[in-house]
């Protein structure tokens, strides 16, 4: 049995991993290797040919996992992404069409931005929820900072240059609500099957949430 489909992406974890699939084969060690060490939300990039079947697979096989899709640019990845088992949309930009396509899949979904301008434009049309990419360099914690005063009502999950010194600075943000990242996922684990080592890395990642809520 999975889990109910959750009502929003900020809340399903404090660490969402970015994964990259290469091999279709690799996606529900991957996966459970994951959700071992505490990361049961994992955002699957549409950046090679095997997302789909990986996440087709995880939604399957791995019934402990959230599957999103990641990089969504339009509407006709929503729609291939939500019949390929994902239960949530994040996309590292938006236009009105892949919004529309978003709120009409029935599942919730993440647009991204990356200036005020880009968070007014969504709070105008009720979306409150967002990705903030590229993060690091787009400013970091001290952009994030600086909106919160004026635009409190935006929660964001920063992507983009986030490793496991500075996530927990993200976190601390009265703003954000999760945080994207890969480093739980180094190519050279993926690439050799060591999930051992991915599962104590993702026990760091969980780790550190855990330490910013403690404070």
């Amino acid at each position: 049995m999975t889990s109910p489909l959750p009502s929003s992406v900020l809340d399903l974890a404090p660490i969402v991993p970015v994964v990259v699939i290469d091999d279709a084969a690799d996606a529900v060690p991957l996966a459970r290797a994951l959700v071992a060490g505490g990361l049961p939300a994992i955002e699957v990039t549409l950046r090679t040919p095997a997302a789909f079947d990986a996440m087709r697979a995880i939604a399957g096989e791995v019934p402990d996992a959230v599957v999103g899709a990641g990089t969504v640019i339009t509407p006709g990845q929503v729609a291939e992404a939500v019949d390929a088992g994902a239960r949530f949309l994040v996309s590292p930009g938006w236009t009105d069409g892949l919004l529309e396509a978003m709120r009409a899949s029935g599942v919730p979904f993440l647009p991204g931005v990356s200036t005020a301008s880009e968070v007014v434009a969504l709070l105008e049309r009720g979306v409150r929820e967002m990705k903030f990419f590229p993060a690091q360099a787009a400013g970091g914690t001290a952009y994030l900072k600086s909106l919160a005063g004026p635009l409190p009502q935006a929660r964001f999950c920063p992507t983009g240059g986030i490793g496991p010194d500075t996530a927990p600075e993200y976190l601390a943000l009265p703003n954000v609500g999760c945080v994207g990242g890969s480093w739980m996922l180094p190519a050279d684990a993926v690439a050799d099957g060591d999930w051992a080592r991915i599962e104590r890395l993702a026990r760091a990642a969980a780790g550190l949430s855990a330490d910013v809520t403690c404070r």
